[in-house]
Parts: structure tokens; sequence; C-alpha cells
């Protein structure tokens, strides 16, 4: 692959990232209620998961993934159910903080390293996004290593992006407004993705 080319691949990987959606209002949360760490962690699970989906469809799988029905109804509703639950932990009822560094507990930053892949590899349309890209980038029979770039530059473009929502909402005034108004982020998100889920399912 000629870097012309790699540098096409990067912008409309970025673009595709920098998009908004379910992915950024999870990142912006689990960054308001957990600190930069858990933020961060969810923008390398989400990262991962993204390129999970371009090597699958670099290496022809996502093909099956969208010309499988029951299989790509499966994910999708999976999905749809899983933004549902994220709703529903958003809004409901939350135990008292215990004192401490915010997101310094592991198991929160794995919850959140957790919520981002999952938010990624349950959105099988992201196939369909990659297989439309991709065929302007790789022909048949391309190395192995054209792959390997494409995936690495799609997860890793995506990864970044995310961190940096997480550092830019962690380290600006911005997080303390967002602290002091929790509930109505809570809300708002809950509302995003519960739409987001309907309209994965219609």
């Amino acid at each position: 692959m000629t870097f012309t080319l790699w540098l096409s691949l990067a912008a409309v990987c970025t673009l595709g990232a920098m998009s908004p959606g379910p992915s950024l209002a999870l990142v912006i949360r689990n960054t308001v209620q957990g600190g930069m760490g858990r933020g961060v962690a969810t923008a390398v699970g989400h990262g991962l998961g993204i390129a999970l989906y371009a090597l699958l469809v670099a290496m022809g799988l996502g093909l099956v993934i969208t010309q499988t029905p029951a299989l790509f109804e499966a994910i999708r509703y999976a999905g749809a159910a899983f933004l549902l639950y994220l709703a529903w932990g958003a809004i409901k009822p939350k135990p008292a903080e215990a004192e401490g560094e915010p997101g310094a507990d592991p198991y929160r930053r794995y919850q959140g390293f957790v919520g981002g892949f999952l938010v990624a590899f349950l959105n099988p349309k992201i196939a369909i996004f990659f297989l439309a890209l991709f065929s302007q980038f790789v022909q048949e029979g391309a190395p192995w290593s054209d792959k390997l770039i494409m995936m690495a530059t799609a997860g890793g473009i995506d990864a970044l992006w995310y961190a940096l929502v997480a550092l830019g909402v962690a380290r600006t005034p911005l997080m303390g407004w967002l602290k002091s108004n929790t509930h109505w982020l809570d809300r708002a998100t809950a509302v995003m993705l519960t739409v987001l889920a309907i309209r994965v399912v219609i």
C-alpha cells in the first residue's frame, strides 16, 4: 500500500471515528463517571472492536456476516439490547461513590473497556462500512501486510480519537461542568442510547 493511498484511508477512518453516536456518548459518560482512566479504557476497547471488524472484512469474513441474514440479525438485535442496557445503566439509581481517585478501581476500567468493545462489536453495520471502504483500497490477493495496515489504521485512529475525547473532557473545565450536571448528562445519554437502539432494530 502506497503512502498516498494510506493517507486517503486514514482520512476516511478519521471522519468515521469523529461521527457522533453511542460511542461518543459512552466515552464522555465513562470519563465523567470514572475519570480519564475509564474513558481511555473505553476508547481502547472501542478501537479494538473496530480493528477486529476491519480485519474480518479485510480477510473476507465480513461478507459472511453481511450475507448471512440470521447472523447479521442476531448481532444487530444483541447490539440494540446492549444499547438499552447501557441506557438503563445511565438512569438507574446509583450507590454512593466510595472516596478515592475516580476510576482508580481496575474493575471499573475493565467495565469501560468491555463496554467500548461491545458497542463497536455489536454493530454489524460497521462491517458494511468497511466493506464499502476497503473495496477502494484492497484488491483480491492483497498481501497480509496491507490487511494488517488497514486493521491497525482503522482501530488505531478510532482509539486515538476517543482517547483524545476522554483527555479533552477530563483535563478541561468541561469536566467540572459535566460533573455538576451529571443527572442531565445521564438522562441525555439514556435518551440517545434508547433512540439509537430503536433505530438499530428498525
